[in-house]
């Protein structure tokens, strides 16, 4: 299977000279995933951890209920890219094929039309049970996340998304070149271990959209703390949620929204 890095050689131009060198990057390449041989989307994605990936991007997608849905998983590499090959229980199709008809009305320009708005705002379930988590958990979380992070150490240019205990202690963690695709794959992670989001909290290396927010609640995780900023649409479903949602959290300050 493709790396999650590549070395090439770069001009590295400072002031007063050029001189070549070698840069670390992340990579990135289209990865088609496809349902019971039928095509539903294509991710730019890093090619790392594609299991972890295909489970949770069918659960926050709403593919299917629980990971013992999905029945098998493949990665088939191509010179274009990597196909990923999920079977799931034939009684699920029908929300994949209903989503499929909802993706070939969007244009370029985003979600257009009433159906697709309406897509936007679907409901989502509420959480059932609060989390409980103490400023010193989360500053100590934003402390140890560096460490947990290999790729973003070799390129810079990675995300991270971290499962973390209510203590703050880091449980698990996956990178990629995409935010979603870092979350999907930590979501999924979790389902094929067994561990529960409800008993800890989501720690994202980026902004936090409205996406985030709904793959967050429906993976049923209390709370979600992101570095950077959060959008309005954010902030709005996830408090109608009741999702506890964190933002700006640096090492000397956070937001609750």
């Amino acid at each position: 299977m493709t790396d999650s890095s590549v070395s090439i050689p770069v001009d590295r131009i400072t002031p007063t000279d050029t001189a070549p060198a070698a840069r670390t990057l992340p990579v990135e390449m289209p990865i088609a995933v496809e349902y019971n041989g039928i095509g539903y989307a294509v991710m730019m994605a890093t090619p790392v951890d594609l299991e972890d990936f295909a489970v949770g991007f069918s659960l926050s997608e709403r593919i299917v209920a629980t990971a013992g849905e999905v029945q098998a998983i493949h990665a088939h590499e191509t010179p274009q890219g990597i196909v990923l090959r999920i079977t799931i229980e034939q009684d699920r199709m029908e929300p994949m094929l209903e989503r499929v008809r909802v993706r070939v009305s969007e244009s370029s320009c985003g979600l257009c039309g009433l159906e697709n708005l309406e897509q936007v705002a679907r409901p989502l379930p509420p959480i059932e049970a609060p989390i409980d988590v103490a400023p010193a958990a989360i500053f100590a979380a934003l402390d140890a996340l560096y460490d947990h992070q290999p790729l973003s150490k070799a390129t810079g240019g990675a995300h991270a998304a971290a499962f973390c205990g209510p203590d703050g202690e880091i449980l698990c963690v996956r990178e990629d070149v995409g935010r979603h695709c870092a979350l999907d794959k930590l979501i999924g992670a979790l389902a094929t271990s067994g561990t529960s989001p409800t008993t800890g909290f989501i720690l994202l290396s980026s902004r936090c959209s409205y996406e985030l927010v709904e793959k967050t609640v429906i993976a049923g995780c209390p709370m979600l703390v992101t570095i950077s900023t959060a959008t309005s649409l954010a902030a709005e479903r996830a408090k109608a949620a009741g999702l506890t949602l964190i933002a700006l959290a640096r090492r000397d300050a956070m937001l609750r929204l």
